[in-house]
């Protein structure tokens, strides 16, 4: 098993560039079955969990050529379907939580979609029901296999339907959508998730000749068409990766330049910071943060209130950045109340932050107040797990930020979302390095 060795304590300069959005990536990615026609996506990850899906899309029948570093073209002319019901495939889906993703198009194109239960993040309970639902009043027949965890569901022809979301699931959104563009009529989809990496896919699913209306606002109307043509599409900086190195900066008082953010659909990302009393500037499409040798001070509410930070669905604030809100509090002066709403074991990781010296009362499975340090008692380096992509990072920032040396275990989970992160780190002077552990 692999490890990272970090020597924290070290200022970091110079410019970092996101790597393509991994949300995004695994939505578009499942659109390639859609249609039997080439299709070229742009600035693709190469990160664990979008390379495991693009090996399932293979073992699917579809034709992956490279053509760059992050380019790929992906042809689904002789889609394998019997693979679908192979032991392979059930337990190369069980691997992945995007896998969930294929069944929209499979079932839209196809009249068929099955998956196994699918894995990802242990961060606590999240439900598929949104999807099949979706799927049921589109004319679906649905089946669960109790035994195998196994999820199918069939159709000789999708119709199109009014339909309320039971919650603005961005996955469930995306799922629906693919299944609803090549149903007969017209879907209309409210309570829609509406985060921009959806609207990527519903751009690149007009362009291939989709019919939908309504994208960037919670209800999208489809009208249904016949097939869908090949396309290219260029994929998004990862927002979640942004939120990661602005808070890297802070923490370890470095100035840093984020190369080419795509400001327009960052959304509340850089006034949350702000509000953490960070100092987050535009200069072209690049953030800039500069050195903060005196720290950063947590603003108040205006009737002199603790902040809190919470998530919420697009626009709200990404429930994948409050992780790092919560490190970078750490060494703040003030307080703040981090109230995590989506997922209930997403803060447990705090524990490992108390080892290291944070102040931090976890109040309930949802809730933490951080206390910060202001930087006058430095974090201890320490020995610690990842448990899930974000966390993972946030320990990470943590120890570059501590006095010694720390070392994480469980780095896949750290690789699943973050492209090369420890090369990239080492080429902005962050003591870093991989080891077997």
């Amino acid at each position: 098993m692999q490890a990272f060795r970090i020597e924290g304590g070290h200022k970091l300069k110079g410019s970092i560039q996101p790597q393509g959005a991994k949300n995004e990536a695994l939505q578009i990615l499942c659109a390639v079955l859609l249609t039997p026609e080439k299709v070229i996506i742009n600035n693709i990850p190469d990160i664990i969990d979008v390379n495991k899906l693009i090996k399932l899309l293979e073992k699917l029948g579809v034709k992956i050529q490279k053509l760059g570093r992050s380019s790929y073209s992906f042809q689904a002319d002789e889609v394998n379907l019997s693979y679908l019901e192979s032991a392979e495939f059930k337990e190369d889906g069980r691997g992945l939580r995007g896998s969930i993703m294929i069944v929209g198009p499979l079932l839209a194109r196809f009249g068929k979609g099955y998956i196994p239960k699918p894995g990802g993040d242990k961060i606590g309970r999240r439900r598929l029901d949104t999807h099949f639902e979706g799927f049921i009043k589109l004319g679906a027949r649905f089946r669960y296999n109790r035994e195998d965890y196994f999820y199918g569901v069939e159709a000789s022809e999708l119709k199109g339907t009014y339909m309320l979301l039971d919650e603005a699931s961005v996955t469930g959104t995306a799922n629906i959508v693919m299944a609803a563009v090549l149903a007969k009529g017209t879907t209309t989809i409210y309570n829609a998730a509406c985060e921009p990496y959806l609207q990527q896919l519903c751009k690149m699913l007009n362009r291939m000749g989709a019919k939908i209306s309504g994208v960037g606002s919670n209800m999208l109307t489809i009208i249904g068409v016949s097939e869908l043509k090949g396309t290219e599409h260029t994929m998004l900086p990862d927002m979640i990766e942004i939120g990661s190195w602005i808070g890297l900066a802070a923490m370890t008082k470095s100035e840093l330049t984020i190369k080419n953010v795509s400001w327009e659909d960052l959304g509340q990302i850089p006034d949350v910071f702000r509000k953490m009393g960070i100092t987050v500037e535009r200069a072209g499409d690049d953030l800039y943060v500069p050195a903060h040798a005196n720290g950063y001070e947590i603003q108040s509410y205006i009737d002199g209130s603790i902040l809190t930070v919470s998530d919420a669905p697009w626009p709200g604030f990404t429930p994948d950045l409050l992780s790092i809100i919560l490190v970078v509090a750490t060494q703040a002066r003030g307080s703040v109340l981090v109230h995590q709403k989506m997922f209930e074991s997403r803060l447990f990781f705090v524990d490992k932050l108390i080892d290291m010296g944070a102040k931090i009362i976890l109040c309930d499975p949802h809730r933490a107040n951080v206390i910060g340090h202001d930087f006058k008692s430095q974090l201890k380096a320490t020995t610690m797990t990842s448990p899930d992509i974000r966390a993972g990072v946030s320990l990470l920032i943590a120890a570059l930020s501590a006095k010694g040396t720390s070392i994480i275990h469980n780095i896949e989970q750290i690789d699943r979302g973050y492209e090369n992160i420890d090369q990239r780190l080492r080429a902005i002077g962050a003591k870093i390095e991989r080891i077997t552990a």
